[in-house]
């Protein structure tokens, strides 16, 4: 029987995650690699549904986006015209004693967390991530793995404006990976040195930005809670005072998440001005039409991060009851939207029949067959996956060709003909 408590620890969902398949550690077999992760069978599709879900919602289902996919590592002149190369940096402390380092202003002392030892003088660490492209390690092969997704679709500008002959206000979508040498990773995937994002550079005149600004908050608060199902008592919106915003933004919001490890950053919303294409071009690279003059749009930026996104959402939905572990995902993110279960494995009558019932739903749904143990077993092995609905085929579907339906959340059952399924699931799962 599962102990019901108060509140969610990051530990129960490391747990759950190792052990159902969303997510392993990464290297596992030789000793792991500090803060590397593999998304498992259940993980990989919980991730893909959040990124299509956004990509529908922000990309196709919008008249004022295009989408693109760059490439991971770019020429090295590009991240020392962003200012990366110079910027991008985090104040970098060392103990004495025992030489672990950390991040200077995530400290809530003066001394090591880990031994209480002396703290040496901060000093700045830059958090690109250095490689070297082709046979020879030398200066003129170093490159960088991207920090940030943005770049490539600052110099990717023009090429997507004269292919799309789009006009301000429009704006460019991408998602991937990046990288940071971040000094101090942890929280499990809430921060580690590859990651995934989920961005927009959003082009439009310098005038405009407050209100563009303004239209983003609403449409990423919408998203945390509309698509992803977050709480909206979980979620705080910290606006960054001068000082501590990135070098290329005048105006930022940080959309925090209460974590069971703490309100940290979920995402973030930036006003990054005309930074990053006027370091670009030489010559502005838009032409306003009606104006006869060329200008360099300004920028606001939206930022998602996959895997917080996904953290997020299964610490939203673990949950705990009297003689269960239940993930109450939205249904449109669950892994598995439907489990089919012949009520006995030894009968072939009803394996068959809840083969077909399998085989008819695989059409239209993502489905799990299930003949594993007892029927009891099988819903609260579902339950712990988030599936939100399970179909059982016993005698009656034989007869009466109908089956039994069971409800994730409320544990109800219902009795529904074979031929009323797809319907009736295809309103269930909206």
């Amino acid at each position: 029987m599962v102990k019901k408590e108060e509140g969610n620890s990051i530990e129960k969902i490391v747990s759950l995650c190792k052990r159902r398949g969303f997510i392993f550690p990464g290297s596992e077999i030789y000793g792991g690699l500090a803060n590397s992760f593999d998304y498992g069978p259940l993980g990989v599709e919980l991730k893909n549904n959040i990124k299509n879900a956004w990509w529908k919602r922000f990309v196709h289902q919008r008249d004022d986006m295009v989408g693109i996919d760059a490439a991971l590592i770019m020429n090295p002149k590009v991240w020392e015209s962003s200012g990366h190369l110079k910027n991008f940096s985090d104040p970098l402390v060392e103990c004495k004693k025992c030489h672990h380092r950390f991040r200077e202003d995530q400290l809530e002392s003066k001394n090591c967390p880990d031994c209480k030892g002396e703290l040496m003088s901060a000093k700045q660490f830059n958090l690109m991530l250095k490689t070297f492209l082709g046979p020879v390690e030398n200066d003129e092969s170093i490159v960088y793995f991207r920090p940030e997704t943005a770049q490539a679709m600052f110099v990717d500008f023009k090429n997507v404006l004269d292919t799309t002959r789009r006009k301000l206000p429009f704006g460019i979508a991408q998602i991937g990976k990046a990288f940071r040498n971040e000094i101090t990773p942890g929280n499990f995937i809430f921060r580690t040195r590859e990651f995934e994002q989920m961005e927009i550079e959003y082009f439009i005149k310098e005038e405009e930005w407050e209100k563009v600004f303004e239209m983003w908050r609403k449409e990423m608060q919408l998203w945390m809670t509309d698509v992803l199902g977050l709480k909206e008592k979980d979620i705080h919106e910290l606006d960054i005072p001068d000082g501590e915003r990135a070098h290329y933004s005048k105006k930022t919001i940080d959309f925090e998440y209460d974590f069971p490890f703490g309100r940290k950053e979920l995402y973030g919303l930036a006003y990054r001005t005309d930074f990053d294409l006027k370091n670009h071009f030489k010559e502005a690279p838009y032409e306003n039409i009606e104006l006869k003059e060329k200008l360099y749009p300004h920028v606001v930026e939206p930022t998602w991060g996959v895997d917080r996104s996904v953290l997020a959402v299964l610490c939203n939905a673990y949950a705990e009851e009297d003689e269960r572990i239940v993930l109450k995902l939205k249904p449109s993110l669950a892994p598995y939207k439907i489990a089919v279960f012949p009520l006995l494995k030894n009968k072939p009558e009803l394996v068959e029949k809840a083969k077909e019932v399998y085989k008819m739903l695989k059409k239209d749904f993502v489905v799990i067959f299930d003949e594993r143990g007892n029927i009891g077993k099988r819903y609260y092995s579902q339950d712990e996956i988030g599936t939100p609905f399970c179909v059982t085929i016993d005698f009656d579907s034989l007869e009466k060709n109908d089956v039994t339906i069971r409800d994730r959340d409320t544990m109800k059952q219902e009795r529904i003909k074979i031929e009323d399924l797809v319907l009736f699931l295809n309103n269930k799962l909206q």
